[in-house]
């Protein structure tokens, strides 16, 4: 049986993948590749002759690693633009700072090393694993009149790039061991530190005592307005009820109060002190309560002022989760899809409030093709046009890795586009990424081992794998190193610097196979966007400046 063509890609990359990440699973010494297994096995298959069309090649390796960054982007969006006010600075700074540093090695093994600038060129960019580094210094040498520039280019490039994989996965490992760093202790710590950006709610029953609010209507009070603090039900002559504005305080009636700690002490300041009964521990037929999903499009996007369920519906929401952490649901707070929220009211009105918002548990598991196909494809405009900056003989692109990375953040972070949802459930957002990511490193592996022993044993190629090496691990060491001892970054959040300052999608797998949180993932997203438009710009500016000279 001879295959060709569709069939055979599929057969070897499908064999690759298998047995790469069965390798993966192998414990040695409590550290695992993980996915990282897929690239030795495509070099293993790659050296004994396994081939295919170049043009199924580039496809799988393209492809793969669209479904992989855009799956990222995906699920880091929400959380994005609060990771990057909180720490964004720092976490650029450093990985900047590995692009700097790499950038001098490369330019000190031209300068004194020897190495010819397309080599040099060549082992910066497969060093940090990073192809528009490559196609950017390979344009830039065409443009000077660089004759057979382009190829040794290419060379270097391909013997430098298993090394950058391999090499900043050591740079990990060798921090985690050297530090005795828990990778699961540095996702607790995360967490921790991440849940302290959210305000915990708390409950509060509060009695009217305040002689200067008794007989006041609530919508007249404008110092509750200010304090973000909801107030569900009330009790009034030995009958509870859903609060309304136009309720009358009296002396003696309690309300029951949901908030912040700190707030809740100012409503106790304003109405009166701690009631000695709860009402929610009260049996009431007037009064209950139900957990709901808000998935009705129509809802999608309108602050709870804008609906006023207590003025149209006589039913208040007096909670809002959403990603595992408790908002306020105050007046200014945009519903979005998935939000699970604690809505009280009557009985009768309930199955009308669960018509209104949805409800529809199911949505949750529902995969909707639409809004990825059409995210991915924004991102492939995105990742083609050309951004013009000064001094540059070229335009840079964000390529195929930086659009849809960047689409994808931001429609994940809008949640929706009229009645198109940017949602994806996470069990087929793990699937895309992990085929993704798979389907790259399996055609990367395969094309890399066809000729690599050969290309490494003779002529230069050990001579450039030393420079690739030190372009590798010098940078990475020196900032992982900073990152530690002075920083004292996150373990987790600097595994995700270092894999985004290398551009690096295997790496980014690994550190999220340690553990289960995003500790990794809004760091690489963070610095990613930074990070590739310099990587494009340092070959070009060292081409322009060692040219010259």
């Amino acid at each position: 049986m001879e295959l060709h063509g569709v069939a055979q890609a599929l057969l070897i990359l499908s064999a690759v993948a298998a047995l790469g990440l069965a390798l993966g699973q192998i414990q040695v010494a409590g550290v695992r590749l993980g996915v990282g297994g897929v690239l030795f096995s495509g070099i293993a298959f790659g050296h004994f002759g396994a081939h295919m069309d170049p043009q199924m090649m580039m496809f799988a390796r393209e492809f793969g690693l669209v479904l992989f960054v855009y799956a990222i982007g995906v699920s880091v969006g929400p959380g994005f633009f609060q990771a990057f006010k909180r720490d964004g600075l720092t976490m650029n700074l450093l990985a900047l700072s590995v692009v700097l540093l790499g950038t001098l090695v490369a330019v000190a093994l031209h300068l004194f090393g020897g190495l010819p600038l397309a080599a040099a060129l060549g082992t910066l960019a497969g060093a940090v694993t990073n192809t528009p580094s490559l196609a950017a210094g390979q344009q830039v040498l065409n443009q000077l009149g660089a004759e057979g520039a382009g190829t040794i280019l290419g060379q270097a490039y391909a013997i430098a790039y298993p090394f950058g994989i391999m090499g900043i996965l050591l740079t990990m490992l060798t921090i985690r061991f050297a530090f005795r760093i828990d990778p699961k202790e540095a996702a607790r710590s995360f967490a921790a530190a991440r849940d302290k950006d959210f305000q915990a709610l708390e409950t509060v029953n509060v009695e009217v005592r305040n002689p200067a609010v008794v007989g006041c209507r609530l919508r007249d009070l404008d110092e509750l307005k200010e304090m973000g603090i909801v107030l569900s039900r009330m009790l009034h002559d030995g009958n509870q009820s859903v609060i309304q504005a136009d309720d009358v305080l009296a002396e003696g009636d309690v309300v029951l109060a949901v908030g912040p700690r700190g707030k809740l002490a100012r409503l106790n300041r304003l109405i009166g002190p701690t009631a000695a009964i709860d009402l929610k521990e009260m049996q009431s037929k007037d009064v209950v309560w139900e957990r709901m999903v808000v998935t009705r499009s129509e809802v999608l996007g309108k602050t709870l002022g804008e609906l006023d369920l207590r003025g149209s519906h006589g039913a208040v929401i007096s909670r809002v989760n959403r990603g595992g952490h408790e908002l306020v649901p105050d007046g200014a707070l945009k519903l979005q899809f998935g939000d699970a929220v604690t809505v009280v009211a009557e009985p009768a009105t309930m199955p009308h409030m669960a018509k209104v918002l949805g409800n529809r548990s199911k949505a949750l598991q529902e995969t909707q093709m639409v809004p990825i196909f059409v995210g991915i494809a924004l991102g492939m405009v995105l990742g083609s046009l050309p951004i013009t900056l000064p001094g540059l003989p070229s335009a840079v692109k964000l390529g195929l890795a930086g659009g849809p990375l960047i689409v994808a953040i931001l429609l994940s972070r809008m949640g929706h586009v009229g009645p198109v949802v940017w949602f994806m459930t996470p069990a087929a957002n793990h699937v895309m990424r992990d085929l993704g990511i798979t389907l790259f490193l399996a055609a990367v592996g395969v094309k890399s081992g066809a000729g690599f022993v050969d290309t490494l044993v003779h002529g230069d190629g050990l001579t450039w794998m030393a420079g690739g090496v030190a372009v590798t691990l010098v940078p990475l060491l020196t900032v992982a190193l900073v990152g530690t001892l002075l920083v004292k970054m996150n373990y987790l959040s600097l595994c995700g610097i270092l894999a985004g300052s290398m551009t690096d999608p295997p790496a980014l797998a690994f550190a999220q196979g340690m553990t289960s949180s995003e500790a990794p993932i809004l760091s690489y997203a963070t610095v990613y966007p930074v990070v590739m438009v310099f990587r494009v710009i340092a070959p070009q500016v060292v081409a322009l400046l060692l040219w010259a000279a």
